[in-house]
């Protein structure tokens, strides 16, 4: 499979499917974090898998880990701002334990696929 068919890819699948839950659930926030956390978990959201996307894209390994790697950072700020949402009450805890979980298989999927190209850089 070539990588710039990134909708194939296992690891941008899972992002959009993440990103698609946290579009689900912020619509149930406040109003008054429409311009606040909503709008930070929403671009944290889409950040993931447009990075991956972008990634693949790129011509050479490092160019592709950059992007890989924004995608990484991505979610862990998503994560934190989750825990935000769950201690403000905008979720519960059931909610909050969902999108974890696809946060988490988000994560290892992505480790999983940045090691697979520092493996490719470091073969060179």
């Amino acid at each position: 499979m070539s990588f710039q068919d990134f909708t194939k890819l296992d690891v941008w699948i899972s992002a959009r499917q993440l990103t698609n839950s946290i579009y689900a659930i912020i619509k149930e926030f406040p109003n008054s974090e429409q311009f606040r956390l909503t709008n930070q978990m929403r671009r944290c959201a889409v950040s993931v898998p447009s990075n991956i996307a972008e990634g693949c894209g790129r011509n050479t390994t490092k160019g592709k880990l950059v992007f890989f790697y924004i995608s990484r950072g991505s979610l862990f700020e998503l994560e934190t701002q989750l825990y935000i949402s769950l201690d403000q009450n905008f979720i519960d805890e059931n909610i909050f334990n969902e999108v974890l979980e696809k946060i988490q298989i988000s994560k290892k999927l992505r480790n999983g696929f940045i090691n697979y190209f520092k493996r490719l850089d470091d073969g060179k």
